[in-house]
């Protein structure tokens, strides 16, 4: 008895993080410049890869706090990577001297007032979190 209720409770327990996961989309402000993007393009933005977009926009990438499940889903899904890896390799890069990270926002809010407020802003949000100002140009889900 006592192992079955075990088996029910570790079960349940990795089934949690399943069941409240975000759908998180790459947005922009609703009437940025910025089109829809590759997921080459996204990867390339918040590698540091480039900032200028084919069109010739430039693109401030912006990211979430480093221990936010948002960031770990989004490095998870779009490069297959964890977050500590993603600090590894920028620690590289700032070493080198050629590239800035993207900025970090400390909160969801703070992502969504920055996304709203800045018309080069693109950053990864919940789905669920969208509104009108603003504008899908990746879905992370889609292959």
């Amino acid at each position: 008895m006592m192992l079955r209720r075990l088996l029910i409770l570790l079960l349940a327990l990795s089934m949690a993080p399943t069941l409240g996961a975000a759908e998180l989309v790459v947005a922009v402000r609703s009437d940025s410049e910025i089109g829809t993007l590759s997921k080459k393009e996204v990867v390339d933005i918040f590698l540091g890869r480039f900032r200028q977009l084919p069109g010739g926009q430039q693109a401030e990438p912006l990211d979430q706090a480093t221990q936010s499940p948002e960031r770990q889903a989004f490095y998870s899904a779009l490069i297959n990577k964890t977050s500590a890896e993603i600090n590894a390799y920028w620690a590289r890069l700032l070493f080198s001297g050629r590239v800035t990270p993207p900025r970090v926002m400390n909160t969801p809010e703070k992502m969504l007032e920055e996304l709203i407020n800045n018309p080069r802003a693109i950053g990864y949000v919940d789905k669920a979190r969208l509104d009108r100002r603003l504008r899908v140009v990746f879905d992370i889900s889609t292959p």
